[in-house]
């Protein structure tokens, strides 16, 4: 039997087409993307006063899917356009709130602090994401040359500005002195890793921060950033990316988060990490370094078990 046909649409950025594709991926989609872009006023409107119309949006999508997944806001309305068009012929899921009637959608996937409910919500602690098990360990060996193997590992992953964090200097100078007090005082060697939201300027900080005989990888590297995560004895994720939080979450290793002062309330953050807390994956970067357990995280594998047995009982004809 062939592979059903997936198309995923986003906005772009890495956590959105993290779980998007991590979810195209256990479903055993066969997929393409498509970077979603608003006409004109469009992309200024929210969805729920959009027409789900095709001008409203710069993409040619002509070409039939069986399922379509959609992250972001910018997404909503093609996905909503296509349903209409192929009614029961195709499934369509959103990640995130939408925003509009969750009526628009077969289903909807949203992380519990989200606090969002309904007939066809499936929460999931924490974000969805296209990282697997398997593709931890076959990327190990990729930087495994640079490690000295008389130290322990931290794998210090960076994100970036965003509408809740500034990322300003003294903000940043702090979070790297508690990293080099934390670990690297303490006979660790550091694996920095950028993000495609990490500014160049604080790359080059960390370069000059940072001594020589710590690792860092001076641009988006997917395979630098596997092979960090299955390397690491302990893990630091800066606080504005609660993907990549629940990416590292699949590993089981002790998690810190690099927090920093919230330039507007931030209430759904809060709420994810107490979640992490109450589940002992994270603790704040500062307090003291520990080793603990907890259950790897894997709600991509579970989400789509449950949509899967759906979507074999489906009729697309």
């Amino acid at each position: 039997m062939s592979k059903l046909k997936g198309l995923l649409l986003t906005e772009g950025m890495h956590g959105m087409v993290s779980q998007a594709e991590g979810l195209a991926k256990a479903l055993d989609l066969n997929f393409i993307h498509e970077k979603i872009e608003l006409n004109n006023l469009w992309k200024f409107l929210p969805p729920k006063i959009t027409p789900a119309k095709n001008f409203v949006f710069k993409n040619k999508i002509e070409e039939y899917f069986n399922i379509v997944i959609s992250c972001g806001r910018k997404s909503v309305i093609p996905s909503i356009y296509l349903k209409n068009k192929y009614k029961s012929k195709i499934i369509n899921i959103h990640i995130q709130d939408p925003k509009v009637s969750l009526k628009n959608f077969d289903f909807i996937v949203v992380p519990e602090h989200d606090r969002l409910t309904g007939a066809n919500v499936l929460t999931t602690k924490g974000a969805i994401h296209y990282l697997t098990k398997d593709e931890l360990v076959l990327s190990q060996n990729y930087l495994k040359s640079k490690i000295d193997p008389k130290k322990k590992i931290v794998s210090f992953i960076i994100g970036g500005p965003n509408k809740y964090y500034s990322y300003d200097d003294n903000v940043v100078d702090n979070v790297f002195l508690k990293v080099k007090k934390n670990f690297i005082q303490n006979n660790y060697q550091a694996i920095i890793i950028p993000s495609m939201r990490t500014p160049q300027k604080i790359i080059e900080k960390a370069k000059n921060y940072f001594d020589n005989a710590q690792i860092i990888i001076p641009n988006v590297d997917k395979k630098a950033y596997l092979s960090s995560l299955q390397l690491a004895d302990h893990i630091v994720v800066t606080c504005d990316s609660t993907s990549m939080i629940s990416e590292a979450a699949l590993t089981g290793k002790p998690i810190y988060i690099a927090q920093m002062p919230a330039i507007k309330k931030n209430h759904r953050f809060k709420d994810f990490f107490e979640l992490f807390e109450s589940l002992n994956i994270i603790k704040n970067l500062g307090t003291p370094v520990e080793d603990w357990n907890y259950q790897k995280l894997d709600e991509t594998q579970r989400v789509s078990s449950y949509i899967k047995d759906k979507i074999e009982k489906h009729d697309f004809s």
